[in-house]
């Protein structure tokens, strides 16, 4: 299957090492439905209907082993991420591809636009 990444699972970042042995596809854009927030050391992308903006990431290509460690990493059975289907901007448009959406408070979270640069 293949996954949106937008934080410390991108090349270059802390993370990274979990998608060891995946195949890297291309960098992708989200429709701006999104934003993200620095949650101190990681980001976290929430759905923001109304004031959405693009959010910079990558798309790989990830076997189900994979697929297992992301969800333990993102928490998804704690219900600090959900995996859902994420709308990226051509040429992934016509895609289903997953990523993680960050579903805990973040009102006290700093808005970081549309990038991770990590620290």
């Amino acid at each position: 299957m293949r996954i949106f990444v937008y934080g410390t699972l991108k090349r270059g970042h802390s993370n990274h090492d979990c998608l060891r042995g995946q195949q890297f596809i291309a960098e992708a854009v989200t429709q701006p439905r999104y934003r993200l927030h620095d949650l101190g050391g990681y980001p976290g992308m929430v759905l923001d209907e109304r004031d959405g903006i693009s959010i910079h990431g990558e798309v790989w290509e990830i076997d189900s082993a994979c697929l297992e460690r992301l969800d333990e990493l993102e928490d998804t059975a704690g219900g600090e991420y959900a995996r859902e289907a994420v709308p990226l901007q051509p040429p992934f448009d016509q895609q289903k591809i997953e990523g993680y959406r960050y579903l805990r408070d973040v009102s006290a979270a700093r808005d970081i636009g549309s990038r991770w640069l990590g620290r």
